[in-house]
């Protein structure tokens, strides 16, 4: 009877435990990867240039999973399948995540490629700036080829030109990436794209888009690495 009382107090700790831990998170990630009948979901975030596990789901027979996490403010995650095959390939995935009901729609195949995210609006703007910076990075790739080229075949003139021409390249490339952080400078991918996408960006720029946030913003994951970076710079061209 003694023993039956004390297993009984235990698994009542346990749930207990369970229950408190799933009351403090903010965000509840669940969804489907079609296919997919063993496995291991890991889902990760970038603390101080690291990348760090803040969960691992097992799959074992069925497609589905969920998790309860506690985000600060919406942040960048990135879900990585472990599909047990060492050559695998698409099984990772970013998700910009904020507090709430979030999905993902996806399938063993195609783990990135046909991935559905909903209940983010992060999210779904920073799937816009992607559209907006894929053709840029496609030219820059080619750009690289021909000057890689050129230099092997060693054509001075057009190698010159190629550079001259990349470096026209991303200052186009910049402004539409500092037009597209203006018009969105009321969601947390805003400072986000500018923290690792625009880096050497005029600082006068990233000034006045910072200072035109509002307070959520400001204080937010990257609205704060963002302020830092621009006191960084600040320093570095004072000197």
């Amino acid at each position: 009877m003694k023993q039956t009382f004390f297993g009984l107090l235990l698994l009542l700790v346990g749930v207990s435990c369970a229950g408190d831990k799933n009351a403090d998170a903010n965000l509840h990630l669940s969804g489907t990867i079609k296919g997919l009948k063993k496995g291991t979901l890991y889902i990760q975030k970038f603390s101080d240039s690291t990348l760090v596990m803040i969960d691992s789901i097992a799959i074992d027979g069925k497609s589905t999973f969920e998790s309860h996490l506690t985000i600060d403010s919406p942040e960048m995650l990135y879900l990585y399948l472990d599909k047990g095959v060492t050559n695998s390939i698409d099984n990772s995935l970013f998700v910009f995540a904020e507090p709430g009901n979030m999905t993902v729609e996806t399938t063993l195949e195609s783990f990135y490629k046909n991935a559905i995210v909903t209940g983010s609006k992060n999210h779904d703007l920073y799937l816009e700036y992607k559209k907006i910076n894929e053709p840029f990075m496609n030219i820059n790739l080619d750009l690289i080829q021909n000057e890689l080229k050129a230099s092997k075949l060693e054509q001075k003139a057009k190698v010159d030109s190629i550079i001259k021409e990349k470096e026209l390249m991303t200052k186009r490339r910049y402004l539409r990436v500092i037009n597209f952080a203006f018009n969105t400078k009321e969601h947390e991918v805003s400072p986000y794209v500018l923290l690792y996408d625009v880096y050497g960006v005029n600082l006068k720029y990233l000034d006045s888009i910072n200072n035109s946030y509002p307070e959520k913003i400001k204080t937010s994951k990257y609205g704060k690495l963002l302020k830092e970076l621009i006191e960084e710079r600040r320093k570095e061209e004072s000197n």
